[in-house]
């Protein structure tokens, strides 16, 4: 498996995520669809980047040093601001980007899923593209949905 094409599909993720999340109103950032208290559409981007950080620190423990995880839905939190999200899932998103390559290459001291890189690769994406569609109906369910040209863009990776 090319190395190159794996970190561009990864990369290609990060960029329909960032697409989406352009396209969240603010009104719609904290929405949720939980009546006890599950995440908002805020938290489930915050989300993403945790489970990225957690697979570092499981598999790639250099590469987690300095990422930010935010508080559990457990802890006193707070939904964090679109700012901070994107930021945290750019750093993540490149820090992931290291280790996807790192794998390909044989690198030590990278641990990828014992199905292989592409078998990485997809539970990342999948686990994304999960809370992608969450997102999207929730969206939809309380009355800010995302724009048709955004709902039809994050299938269309041949161009993002």
């Amino acid at each position: 498996m090319d190395a190159a094409e794996v970190v561009e599909a990864w990369r290609t993720n990060g960029r329909i995520n960032r697409m989406l999340i352009d396209a969240v109103p603010d009104e719609g950032w904290t929405a949720t669809l939980s009546a006890r208290g599950g995440r908002d559409v805020g938290r489930q981007f915050a989300h993403l980047h945790d489970v990225r950080f957690y697979h570092l620190e499981k598999r790639a423990k250099d590469l987690a040093e300095g990422l930010r995880k935010f508080a559990s839905k457990d802890a006193p939190s707070r939904t964090p601001s679109k700012d901070e999200v994107i930021r945290a899932l750019e750093t993540s998103e490149d820090r992931v980007a290291t280790f996807l390559a790192d794998v390909a290459a044989g690198a030590p001291k990278r641990r990828g899923f014992r199905k292989g890189l592409a078998a990485t690769l997809a539970y990342f994406v999948a686990h994304e593209s999960h809370h992608r569609g969450s997102i999207v109906l929730t969206l939809k369910q309380v009355g800010h949905p995302v724009p048709k040209d955004v709902r039809y863009g994050i299938w269309d990776w041949d161009r993002r």
